[in-house]
């Protein structure tokens, strides 16, 4: 399967570190890691085509938020997806799935198109957004999706936003235990704004990320802020900022956000925090507190 791989995709890389692609900047290695560049993705659906056929395990990574890969790497194939594409029509907008959030939110303010003020402060990409419901500043993906293009074994369909059963940091397709598909891009519904008015929205939030969540290489939040409380209120009453395992450290800044200070920190490291911060909470409010990263990989 590897020499058939590898001879029909020459841009195919085996063993490599996925560190550099997580924005916690940890990770252990990828079986065969391929990097989409291409928003036609002609390749990427040949290659899934052979994965699938072979029963070789999928895993796609967009901005690198939000997933903790394991140190001990991950099995069979990683799609890293940077192929940016972003189509306008009217007040309607295609992007494809390797598209920056943030890059999308400022194409919308420059058209004066509103509705993703609250993406310019999210290090994701719109395919990530799409399967997770991303969101931030009291809206989400889910606010003004239209509909998403998904490639699965055999079939290549639109479904509509309403088809994608959201709720929240939930989809349809983030439920789903096989994995085997891949989002190629999304439409998105917006309406006709005064330029000033986005970008006064887009300038406070990206104060309001300055000042409340830390600098340097995180994951974004931790856990799921349980319902009528935040994760990171709980995290802090429980007296747990800057509680530190190996390289790895809670926030002092935001309970909800886990750095890595450098040098050795490990992805287990980040596990373990997780593991006292959910036993203290517990112990301390009696709620038990959800994740919301994804955990990638062997563990």
């Amino acid at each position: 399967m590897s020499d058939i791989l590898l001879r029909a995709f020459p841009a195919l890389q085996r063993n490599q570190s996925l560190a550099r692609y997580t924005a916690a900047r940890l990770g252990g290695p990828a079986d065969y890691l391929y990097i989409a560049k291409d928003p036609a993705y002609t390749d990427i659906k040949r290659l899934l085509r052979e994965a699938w056929t072979h029963d070789l395990p999928v895993t796609v990574i967009g901005g690198g938020a939000n997933i903790l890969v394991a140190d001990a790497g991950i099995r069979g194939l990683v799609i890293v997806n940077r192929a940016a594409r972003i189509e306008p029509c009217g007040t309607r907008v295609q992007a494809a799935a390797g598209t920056s959030l943030i890059h999308l939110a400022r194409f919308c303010h420059e058209r004066a198109l509103g509705g993703l003020e609250w993406a310019i402060a999210v290090p994701g990409t719109v395919g990530g957004a799409v399967v997770n419901n991303a969101g931030a500043h009291g809206s989400n993906i889910a606010s003004n999706l239209l509909r998403a293009r998904i490639v699965e074994p055999g079939n290549t369909t639109w479904l509509a936003a309403n088809d994608l059963d959201y709720a929240y940091r939930h989809s349809l397709l983030k439920s789903r235990a096989d994995r085997r598909f891949f989002v190629l891009e999304a439409e998105f519904a917006l309406q006709r704004t005064d330029h000033e008015t986005i970008g006064a929205k887009m300038a406070h939030n990206n104060a309001y990320r300055r000042r409340t969540q830390p600098p340097g290489a995180s994951l974004g939040s931790i856990f799921k802020n349980p319902p009528d409380d935040f994760a990171g209120r709980l995290i802090e009453a429980a007296g747990l900022k800057g509680e530190r395992i190996g390289g790895v450290q809670v926030s002092p800044r935001h309970a909800n956000f886990f750095v890595n200070l450098g040098g050795a920190a490990t992805a287990g490291d980040y596990w373990q925090l997780v593991l006292l911060v959910q036993e203290r909470v517990k112990r301390a409010s009696g709620v038990t507190l959800e994740l919301e990263v994804q955990l990638l990989g062997d563990w």
